[in-house]
C-alpha cells in the first residue's frame, strides 16, 4: 500500500474570476517547503444531563480552512504571491519585465490552491482563498523563504487532480547574500537581522450558512511591520527614534541580468530600544520599526520584482 511522503507532495495555485469558484485550467505548479493549510471542524462536547455519567454523542462546530505555506523567494513564483498581497501588479518593458506591486489595494484576488498527494490518491482543493499576510527574515546565511498565511473559503477532496495540466516555472532564488538594507538610500552597516512583515488583517464574513463555509474575506487596515537587529555603532537610528522621525527602508535582493526584488517602505518610524550591555561581546540593539501613509508618494509601500515572466 502506498503511503504519503512529503517528497511527493505538489501544489497548484490559479487566481479566480469568481470568488470561491476555482478556475478550470491555468494553474501554476507552485514551489514550497511546507505547509499546513487544511480545513478542520471541531466537535462541541454535549451539555445535557440526565442520561447518566456517560456523555451523549458530540455536535459538529463551524469548518475553518486556512493555514501557512512556506515558499522560496525567488523570481518567479514570489510574483504570484506578491499580487495576491497586493493586487494585480503595473508591468512595463520588453524581455526584461518590471511588475510594480502598490499597498492600498482594496480589491484583493481571491485564488484556488490544490495539494496533492499523488500515491494516496488524496487531492485537496481549496478555493476563495484570500492571504492574510507575508513574512520573511534577512540574515547572513541559509536559504531564503517567506512564510504567506492564507485564509480559504472551505476544501474540497477527491482522487483525482482539478487542475489539469499545470504551467512550470523556471526558479530563480534569491539568496541571503544577494540582500541588503537601505535607509534613505544609503546602506544600513551593522545590520544583522531583520524581518519584513506585511499583514492585510483579513476580516472573515462568517455568515450562517448550510456549508459551513464563509462568505468571504475582506482586508481591513494593513500593516508592515518587522525589526532591525543592529550591531551598536552609532546613534543614528536612536536618535531618529527619539525626534519621532520617519525614514524610508529598501529591503533590497539583486541577482545578475537586472533580476530583482525591492521592497521600499516608505515612511518608517523607529521605537527608542533599550540598549543593554549584556557581556563582553558586540552590543547590538533592535529596532521593531513600523511603515505607515507617506504623503509622498502617497502609499506605505511599493514592491518591484523584475524578472521575465510576461505578467501575473
Amino acid at each position: 500500500m502506498a503511503r504519503a511522503q512529503g517528497a511527493r507532495a505538489q501544489m497548484a495555485l490559479a487566481f479566480e474570476m469568481t470568488y470561491g469558484t476555482p478556475p478550470a485550467s491555468g494553474f501554476t505548479r507552485m514551489p514550497f517547503a511546507s505547509t499546513t493549510l487544511g480545513a478542520e471542524q471541531p466537535l462541541l462536547a454535549s451539555e445535557l444531563l440526565g442520561y447518566g455519567r456517560d456523555p451523549l454523542a458530540p455536535t459538529k462546530d463551524a469548518v475553518t480552512a486556512d493555514g501557512n505555506i512556506v515558499v522560496p523567494i525567488d523570481a518567479a513564483s514570489i510574483g504570484f504571491w506578491l499580487k495576491a498581497a497586493f493586487g494585480a501588479p503595473t508591468t512595463a518593458g520588453t524581455t526584461s519585465k518590471t511588475h510594480t506591486f502598490q499597498s492600498g489595494n482594496w480589491n484583493l484576488p481571491s485564488f484556488a490552491i490544490e495539494t496533492g498527494m499523488p500515491e494516496v490518491p488524496r487531492y485537496a482543493m481549496y478555493a476563495g482563498c484570500k492571504l492574510d499576510s507575508l513574512s520573511w527574515q534577512m540574515g547572513r546565511s541559509g536559504l531564503l523563504t517567506a512564510t504567506a498565511s492564507v485564509v480559504a473559503q472551505g476544501e474540497s477532496v477527491a482522487t483525482t487532480s482539478a487542475a489539469g495540466s499545470l504551467v512550470d516555472l523556471t526558479l530563480t532564488r534569491f539568496g541571503h547574500f544577494n540582500g541588503s538594507v537601505k535607509r534613505n538610500g544609503t546602506a544600513i552597516g551593522n545590520v544583522v537581522t531583520a524581518d519584513i512583515n506585511y499583514a492585510n488583517n483579513l476580516d472573515r464574513i462568517e455568515t450562517i450558512r448550510s456549508d459551513g463555509k464563509i462568505d468571504g474575506a475582506d482586508p481591513s487596515v494593513a500593516a508592515l511591520t518587522g525589526n532591525i537587529v543592529v550591531r551598536f555603532a552609532d546613534q543614528t537610528l536612536v536618535t531618529q527614534a527619539i525626534n519621532g522621525e520617519a525614514c524610508t527602508l529598501e529591503f533590497d535582493y539583486a541577482l545578475t541580468g537586472g533580476v530583482g526584488l525591492k521592497l521600499t517602505a516608505h515612511a518608517v518610524y523607529l521605537p527608542r530600544p533599550r540598549v543593554e550591555i549584556t557581556g563582553p561581546q558586540g552590543i547590538q540593539a533592535t529596532f521593531d520599526w513600523q511603515a505607515a501613509l507617506a504623503a509622498d508618494p502617497g502609499r506605505m509601500c511599493t514592491v518591484v520584482l523584475t524578472n521575465t515572466i510576461t505578467g501575473y
